[in-house]
């Protein structure tokens, strides 16, 4: 059975520097003052997620932890808030992986949606059980945002990976 993907390129290996400066950088988009504005995505869980389904073994719930507390000490928010909903979405993401890797990545983007939302669900219940507010309907529009940029961050975080189009004749692959 053939994979389902356009592209039949061999990426090279993700370098470890190249994976903590995206997560950096997500990290540091997070923190953008941007208010309340509805449908602005969580970087973070963007990221993540991206990287727990592209390279599972590098990338797992240790990070996802150290992130998530991060993410609470920067944000003023319940500890471990961010961190529990990061960590049920690494585990999701790493197990679901294999299977995600297969589709295109307009359905990989459909497979991502319900672990953004259930991990979206699991932060607004942490906060519910602690005595916060509903913070509106309009709050789920992340994850459907992160999901509709799963397409470009592909393209942007796998940029580093792909190998010259090239290719030499005297090599056998």
């Amino acid at each position: 059975m053939q994979p389902t993907h356009s592209s039949r390129r061999i990426l090279l290996p993700v370098k470890s520097w190249f994976i903590a400066l995206s997560l950096a950088s997500a990290l540091l988009l997070n923190l953008v003052p941007l208010g309340r504005l509805p449908g602005v995505p969580d970087w973070v869980a963007l990221s993540l997620a991206f990287w727990c389904v592209h390279q599972p073994l590098k990338v797992g719930m240790g990070a996802a932890f150290f992130l998530g507390l991060i993410m609470d000490v920067a944000l003023g928010t319940l500890m471990g808030q961010h961190a529990l909903a990061y960590v049920l979405l690494a585990f999701a993401a790493a197990g679901w992986s294999r299977r995600i890797l297969w589709f295109p990545l307009a359905q990989q983007a459909l497979h991502v949606l319900p672990m953004l939302l259930a991990m979206q669900l699991v932060m607004l219940a942490t906060r519910m059980l602690a005595g916060g507010e509903f913070p509106g309907v309009l709050w789920f529009l992340s994850s459907f945002s992160a999901a509709a940029l799963w397409y470009p961050a592909t393209y942007v975080l796998l940029l580093p990976q792909f190998q010259p189009v090239e290719r030499d004749e005297n090599r056998p692959i």
